[in-house]
């Protein structure tokens, strides 16, 4: 049995004679790009989580627009014999939309994994925004953001990338267990983008169930999310109203 991974009973709650919808209500769905401006998205890892389970997986090489920069490849060990051979990104629209249109996106510092597919794909379907009531957007964000949620716990003098998080909180075993069920061979490691995917599933899970104080509102995930002030002053706000 998985000691985090498991499905909790709370979802909508009355909150200040709201209906308040909190983070374990809808599917939120974990990205993780590898790849680079010069050649593209080379791999993409989608964890689909909902509370502490895992709802599903998926992970592909993709082909790269250009030749894979040497410097890229000793990042996320990718070739580009071997990408070469498989469908580029752009494929993928389908399933992103419509990941989209299910919750909200959620990545590792965000603001890369956001940069890249709005590359390929500027704008999505017409979307709940998941925080704004039942205003629909046209937008892929705002994202929720594992990287700005543990910089925002304030220990200013320790690390906040993916692997070091993962060390901190304890978590390394359960990723590798979960990695050798889910991930591909030979992409079970940092840097391989269904990995980092699931390291920052089980990173937001444990910001959720084990250093919050209450049930997290997913509008209050969202606001703390946003490493710009103004964007989170104006997240909080929207809840408000």
């Amino acid at each position: 049995m998985i000691r985090r991974l498991r499905v909790q009973s709370v979802g909508l709650k009355l909150f200040a004679d709201k209906m308040e919808t909190y983070w374990d209500a809808i599917p939120i769905h974990v990205i993780d790009f590898e790849g680079g401006p010069q050649c593209g998205i080379v791999e993409f890892g989608v964890v689909s989580i909902k509370g502490a389970s895992i709802q599903s997986v998926s992970s592909r090489l993709c082909r790269p627009t250009r030749k894979i920069p040497s410097r890229e490849q000793a990042v996320h060990g990718i070739s580009s014999r071997m990408a070469e051979s498989q469908s580029s990104f752009k494929e993928e629209w389908g399933r992103f939309a419509a990941l989209r249109e299910t919750g909200p996106m959620a990545a590792h510092f965000a603001s890369a994994e956001s940069s890249m597919l709005r590359s390929v794909f500027p704008y999505p379907r017409s979307s709940p925004s998941w925080f704004d009531g039942e205003k629909r957007v046209v937008s892929w964000g705002p994202w929720i953001d594992t990287g700005i949620l543990y910089r925002g716990l304030g220990y200013e003098n320790e690390s906040n990338k993916l692997q070091d998080l993962v060390r901190r909180y304890g978590l390394q075993a359960e990723l590798d267990e979960l990695a050798a069920a889910y991930c591909p061979e030979g992409r079970r490691g940092y840097h391989c983008a269904l990995y980092d995917a699931i390291a920052s599933a089980l990173l937001l899970i444990n910001y959720c169930q084990n250093l919050s104080d209450e049930t997290v509102p997913l509008a209050k995930l969202i606001a703390h999310s946003q490493g710009n002030s103004a964007k989170r002053q104006e997240v909080e706000q929207r809840e408000l109203f």
